[in-house]
């Protein structure tokens, strides 16, 4: 039975603090197109991602390094189209903000110019702190991402669980409060022990959203294609498959086909 929510007014950063306030769980997916974000926001998930992960599932690379800005753009533009009240945030992609704080600006109004979208994403603490800042300074809310954050895989050499030992886990909870403080409204929490999520969620005001951070963060979020089971080669312990949509699609895929070569499609009715 679905306990989705009734309430249609638009969703804000402000209504998201509201609902870490009464304790109201928040829902997040990604989303990189019309079709499926409309999709999406009628379902009643509080917050749709237009995820850098589309370099992943939607363009085909190992990381999500090569995806460019203008094409996070364009992936921001098509899904606030479909969206009338989930809460829109866009994924600032590796190259548009690291190390240049002038740079990072200028990508965030980008963004929120040409997408309409409400809000960024952006991954990393203290080092990228002074960007931060100065995005907010002008106007636009942030997201923050700690944790394992997979524009820095290189650097990390693995995908595994982030924050076990003491000193990085005292790390992720000092930025956490840094980001918060310079004025982010929420934070990812990536792939980090769940007694660390719990403990980042009791410490800061701000919303935390977990991606395999445990159970006691203030949401939840998934990559769409992964929770539909469009992807198959990817598992880790966090991922519930809600569906197996790729075994749907191949089944009605080949059935078309079929119907195709025996000429059963299209039968007499389907023609004018």
């Amino acid at each position: 039975m679905s306990v989705h929510t009734e309430d249609t007014r638009k969703v804000t950063t402000q209504r998201l603090l509201e609902m870490k306030q009464r304790c109201e769980k928040i829902s997040m997916l990604t989303a990189y197109d019309y079709t499926m974000a409309a999709i999406v926001d009628v379902a009643g998930v509080d917050v749709i991602l237009v995820g850098d992960s589309a370099s992943n599932v939607v363009c085909g690379n190992l990381t999500t390094l090569p995806i460019t800005l203008d094409q996070m753009i364009f992936m921001g533009k098509s899904v606030f189209k479909a969206v009338n009240r989930a809460l829109v945030v866009v994924d600032m992609p590796f190259g548009s903000y690291q190390g240049n704080p002038v740079k990072a600006v200028a990508s965030a109004i980008r963004i929120m110019k040409e997408t309409g979208a409400d809000c960024i994403k952006m991954e990393g603490g203290e080092e990228i702190l002074e960007s931060v800042t100065r995005i907010i300074s002008a106007g636009i809310p942030i997201m923050g991402h700690l944790g394992l954050t997979p524009q820095s895989i290189n650097k990390f050499g693995s995908y595994a669980v982030r924050a076990k030992e003491n000193f990085e886990a005292e790390k992720l909870a000092r930025d956490a409060h840094l980001l918060e403080q310079a004025g982010c409204f929420a934070i990812v929490l990536e792939k980090i022990p769940a007694m660390l999520g719990k403990r980042v969620t009791e410490e800061l005001d701000i919303p935390i959203i977990g991606i395999g951070a445990g159970k006691y963060t203030d949401g939840q979020v998934l990559v769409l294609h992964d929770m539909l089971g469009l992807t198959q080669d990817f598992s880790p312990r966090f991922l519930r498959r809600y569906a197996d949509m790729k075994t749907i699609m191949q089944n009605a895929l080949q059935q078309y086909v079929t119907d195709v070569k025996t000429n059963s499609f299209p039968n007499d009715s389907e023609q004018y």
